[in-house]
């Protein structure tokens, strides 16, 4: 992804304390608003094989402006739920990342 901007972005970046905020309080990581659902994530195909994203939830209209705005070779993925996975010591990925628990049909 090129520079992003957003409420969990700083300086084009993903901050960590923002990540954590947008999923113990559910908001968007674009606009900080309040989640419904479905929650959509955007990420590259490696995420989507693995079924962890790194981008925090968003809403679908959030969602399809990132993916947009991110070029190709991403995807997005929308689902009921989610884990919020924090890294341990030794985690192999320091970053935390989310793993939606079902993906919905897209239609």
């Amino acid at each position: 992804m090129d520079t992003i901007s957003g409420f969990a972005w700083t300086d084009g970046e993903l901050d960590r304390r923002k990540v954590t905020r947008c999923a113990l309080a559910r908001v968007c990581g674009m606009c900080g608003e309040t989640l419904g659902r479905p929650v959509v994530f955007v990420g590259d195909a490696d995420e989507d094989a693995r079924n962890s994203f790194h981008v925090p939830p968003l809403h679908d209209p959030c969602a399809q402006d990132l993916l947009a705005a991110s070029g190709p070779g991403f995807v997005l993925v929308r689902t009921g739920g989610f884990e919020f996975v924090r890294p341990v010591r030794h985690d192999p990925d320091p970053r935390p990342r989310f793993e939606p628990n079902s993906r919905l049909a897209v239609g």
